[in-house]
């Protein structure tokens, strides 16, 4: 069952929470609590520990307890979609979610990764996606949520995968014009990223070969521990436009916040609650 931790607030107080293993270093209760704060609503947003194969229980354990609003991270992702009442179409066609609200007294499933990374790009970097040629690096939820959302508003998207079966297998989900590619397409490509964990730890080898970039590119890393990776610095030297991946978190937050309040997401004092600038 949920463990959730005490509780601050009114009786009446809505409660929201987000699910995952490990949670401890989420930022979403600061983006969420400072959104509420800002709009005066009278809601509290906490951070639950769920391990691997308890995804259908903190489903559950959603309904029986009354929360309004659950947020889903690693590794649950997956489960968790499984056990709502029913999904969106985007999240239907990926099989993983990223968020739950309340209709009534069913619970959607939702996937807002996708939106919140188009909104951070047009937002950060004013990139204009109909017709953008696009690599994505890796296959695995986050990949899979923005190819398929950026192929769905007319970019041309190219997977490029260590396995060559889950980039096909996006790509079959995907449809549009996605495709396949190898790391050589880099070279062609207007937007470059990287959606695996490489960068993460200090030791990482690169994503990529480096050289492979071109001027006048932009290269996104959805990794924002540190807050340049190994790769944005490289391709800072070469003098192209970087972003990390913490406007993604914020602007799919964000969108979580509408769905589940109906209100319009404070971006600016969510972003402040990060020390980010918007």
């Amino acid at each position: 069952m949920l463990v959730l931790p005490e509780k601050t607030g009114s009786p009446n107080t809505s409660l929201a929470a987000v699910i995952g293993d490990p949670v401890s270093h989420s930022l979403s209760p600061r983006l969420h609590n400072a959104a509420f704060a800002a709009l005066g609503l009278d809601w509290t947003y906490v951070a639950c520990p769920v391990p691997k194969g308890h995804g259908a229980e903190a489903i559950e354990d959603m309904r029986t307890l009354g929360l309004k609003g659950l947020s889903v991270t690693m590794p649950l992702k997956a489960e968790a979609a499984l056990a709502v009442d029913t999904l969106s179409d985007t999240a239907k066609k990926l099989g993983v979610i990223n968020c739950v609200r309340v209709e009534g007294a069913r619970l959607i499933g939702e996937n807002t990764d996708g939106v919140g990374f188009l909104d951070s790009m047009k937002s950060q970097m004013g990139i204009e996606v109909d017709g953008l040629r696009v690599v994505i690096l890796g296959a695995g939820g986050a990949a899979r949520s923005i190819a398929l959302t950026l192929a769905e508003n007319g970019a041309i998207v190219g997977i490029c995968n260590r396995t060559e079966a889950l980039a096909l297998e996006l790509v079959e989900t995907v449809g549009n014009a996605s495709s396949v590619v190898d790391p050589k397409a880099i070279k062609g490509a207007e937007l470059i990223v990287n959606a695996t964990p490489l960068g993460m730890n200090a030791n990482d080898p690169l994503p990529f070969d480096i050289n492979l970039l071109e001027d006048g590119q932009r290269v996104i890393d959805l990794i924002y521990k540190p807050d340049k990776t190994a790769l944005l610095q490289e391709a800072e030297i070469r003098g192209l436009e970087t972003l990390n991946g913490l406007g993604m978190l914020l602007y799919q937050a964000g969108e979580q916040f509408r769905l589940w309040t109906g209100e319009e997401p404070p971006i600016k004092a969510m972003a402040e609650s990060v020390g980010m600038g918007v």
